[in-house]
């Protein structure tokens, strides 16, 4: 009987990853789990009224315009995921363009679902650099994350998709 249970709770847990993210452009639905074998993603999750997050994007989007013209034979991505509202993104981005894609997480439980990627507080800003082709790679970084932290992040989760 204990093995079932356990088994449930894995279930449960699995599709924290692809449910519950549209992109903020088109509001279709968007996914971790789709793309390439062969990439390293790099996931920011923020939200307008965290302060932190506000300071971080012009850095995040500058960072990802630079990356976006190295070679690594592996290819990086990245998403921001906004914990908010659609207005709310869309007044914040006007004044604050970023190059990488916006998503937004219109599920119920962000909390659960920021656990399930690797945050286990559920503070902001929040980002995972994963390569879950790549031996399952995954880097957590919490608070404010810089430029030289996720180029190091990225290099190692790069080297083992190398590996």
């Amino acid at each position: 009987m204990k093995k079932y249970v356990g088994l449930a709770a894995l279930l449960l847990a699995a599709p924290l990853y692809a449910a519950d993210l549209v992109n903020h452009a088109n509001n279709r639905p968007a996914s971790l789990d789709a793309g390439a074998q062969k990439r390293v993603q790099v996931v920011n999750v923020w939200a307008t009224w965290c302060a932190p997050c506000r300071r971080e994007m012009p850095a995040l989007s500058q960072w990802y315009a630079a990356e976006q013209g190295r070679r690594r034979g592996v290819r990086v991505e990245m998403a921001g995921v906004a914990l908010d509202k659609p207005a709310e993104v869309s007044r914040f981005l006007q004044g604050t363009p970023v190059r990488y894609p916006v998503w937004r997480y219109t599920g119920a439980d962000s909390t659960a679902w920021m656990r399930g990627l690797g945050n286990p507080t559920g503070a902001l800003p929040f980002t995972v650099v994963r390569a879950p082709n790549c031996g399952n790679f995954r880097k957590t970084l919490l608070g404010e994350v810089s430029p030289q932290q996720l180029t190091q992040a990225v290099e190692a989760a790069a080297a083992q998709c190398k590996a």
